[in-house]
């Protein structure tokens, strides 16, 4: 079955709906008020809850329904699957106390009677689904405590709920916005390659950042994500990478996270990316969602301070990029278009006397001669204005080749970011920050 019940239902049930936000219950049906579709809470102490007819059981639904949400016990799921039975396509199981707290034979039970029946599993111990494009929300976070992104093209996927909630605060803050975000916990059912291969067609989705434990099926994993990779940047970050942290993985989300190494080493064999942490995940993640990469390795930084310049340069070197000097010819060339007191190398240090054209300038002449392009804008001196942002995206238009920004936060620089990046060129706090995202764009 497709996993279109999944992402675009026309029909929501909610077992377990509660008449207040201090129960999860609540929050969840608060958040499917917004849906477009019908909504079928059911509860058997209340006819209605939040404005919507409440239902005593899943059995008195009148209609079938796409999807369905079961939020009780985990010793009454088993019954509610089986009462879902020729009324649900796909139910999400936002229940805990399965196999990560060692009752795996019910986990199984579920898993099974679901596969009778012809339902599609999503869980348990699950956050669910966010897709903003289709008005769907079953996250069981307030709005008021995890502000939702606006749209955009990044689909999160995590088996984690607590790292899918630090994925979208940081995916709000960059200002990316999201395609969906999918927390699958357990993964009895659907699994991540099943959704990886569902993204790979998803026309909403430009770039997938999948937060990963343990793998069920190892080759199913490495053929879906190829798969994806080959259509759209697919970004992972793998946790359980020690033996500490591979039982507590387990006993998260009850599933065996396996030798790390050997996972890296697919990964690598594959040539599907890994974000060695959390940020440097975030980090590639806002630039990709930004622009096309390009293969290479050739970097120009221009500058107007000569330290950060330093660091950029100490960081590309790191990350396996190339700082080329430019060639006498090139040199010589800057040089008529620059004051004398300018550094002509690369970095192209433009001082405290730049003005907005300067970055232009060196980008336009040389960009026959680079991969990619990292300015480092220090907006505190008079020749840095409002202006750049502009130049520089037409300039990024004409040139065709990835850039991103490195401008300090504070003043005048949160203006300009946010004009950047409205032109969709990644901004970052710092030299090293932007250098990792400029890799991506790269890789």
């Amino acid at each position: 079955m497709s996993l279109g019940p999944l992402f675009r239902p026309k029909s929501i049930a909610l077992v377990g709906a509660a008449h207040t936000e201090s129960k999860l219950g609540g929050v969840v049906l608060k958040n499917l008020l917004a849906f477009r579709g019908k909504v079928y809470p059911v509860n058997p102490k209340y006819d209605e809850l939040m404005g919507v007819r409440t239902y005593r059981g899943v059995k008195d639904i009148p209609d079938p329904v796409d999807l369905a949400l079961i939020l009780r016990p985990a010793n009454e799921v088993l019954q509610d699957v089986k009462d879902f039975s020729g009324r649900a396509q796909c139910i999400i199981i936002m229940s805990s106390g399965f196999a990560e707290i060692g009752e795996a034979a019910l986990q199984e039970e579920v898993k099974r009677t679901a596969a009778e029946r012809g339902i599609r599993l999503l869980g348990p111990n699950c956050m669910g689904v966010y897709n903003p494009h289709h008005r769907l929300d079953t996250l069981f976070l307030p709005r008021e405590r995890l502000p939702r992104p606006k749209k955009g093209n990044v689909t999160l996927v995590s088996q984690s709920g607590a790292v899918l909630s630090c994925l979208l605060n940081a995916v709000d803050e960059a200002g990316t916005g999201i395609a969906k975000a999918i927390g699958y916990g357990n993964a009895i059912d659907i699994d991540e390659a099943e959704l990886f291969d569902y993204l790979a067609g998803d026309r909403q989705t430009g770039v997938v950042v999948s937060y990963i434990e343990s793998v069920g099926d190892g080759r199913k994993f490495v053929i879906a994500a190829r798969r994806l990779a080959d259509r759209k940047p697919l970004i992972v970050l793998k946790a359980g990478k020690g033996t500490s942290s591979q039982a507590a993985a387990y006993s998260h989300t009850g599933r065996l996270a396996g030798s790390y190494e050997v996972f890296r080493s697919i990964l690598r064999q594959f040539g599907i990316r890994e974000a060695e942490d959390f940020d440097v995940l975030m980090d590639a993640t806002k630039s990709l969602a930004y622009q096309k990469g390009l293969r290479g390795k050739r970097v120009l930084v221009v500058t107007n301070g000569g330290g950060s310049g330093v660091l950029a340069v100490d960081e590309c070197l790191r990350q396996g990029l190339e700082v080329v000097p430019l060639s006498g010819e090139k040199k010589e060339r800057m040089k008529s278009h620059f004051p004398n007191f300018f550094s002509v190398n690369n970095p192209i240090d433009l001082t405290a006397q730049v003005i907005d054209q300067d970055y232009v300038t060196a980008m336009c002449e040389l960009s026959d001669e680079y991969d990619g392009f990292l300015v480092i804008a220090l907006p505190n001196v008079l020749g840095i204005t409002e202006g750049l942002a502009g130049l520089l995206a037409d300039c990024r238009r004409r040139v065709n080749k990835p850039l991103v920004c490195n401008i300090p936060p504070g003043g005048i620089g949160n203006k300009l970011t946010r004009l950047l990046e409205r032109q969709k060129i990644p901004v970052y706090p710092s030299p090293e920050r932007a250098v990792r995202g400029l890799k991506a764009l790269l890789e």
